[in-house]
């Protein structure tokens, strides 16, 4: 069989091994990042904190704050509006100024500002 026209399967055979070689770089990252995370877990961070903690530091500061704003207006109405037979519950702020006294679930979630602020 020949090579098709204007094809160099040099070339091609290069640029799949190439993009063959990031994929493997990208399982092991994916790997020592799992590592990572079961570290944390063991020394007794909440993983999911410690993910949230990387999202919001990869969002811009300014919508960012944007954003705690505008959650904070949402969690105060929410406070406000009528009672729908749920536990009324205390303001005690947190991440994002949400209430974690006022989760959809009813469990209480943990803060990860410090206690002297």
């Amino acid at each position: 069989m020949s090579e098709p026209v204007g094809v160099s399967g040099n070339q091609l055979r290069a640029i799949i091994e190439r993009i063959e070689h990031v994929e493997e770089e990208i399982k092991e990252l994916a790997e020592a990042k799992k590592e990572i995370y079961q570290e944390a877990k063991g020394n007794g961070f909440d993983v999911k904190i410690i993910r949230e903690m990387i999202r919001l530091r990869k969002q811009d500061p300014k919508e960012r704050d944007e954003l705690e704003t505008l959650l904070e207006e949402y969690w105060q109405a929410i406070k406000q509006a009528a009672p729908t037979g749920k536990a009324k519950t205390k303001d005690r702020g947190g991440l994002l100024g949400l209430d974690p006294d006022l989760s959809a679930e009813g469990t209480e979630r943990g803060s990860l500002e410090s206690p002297a602020q």
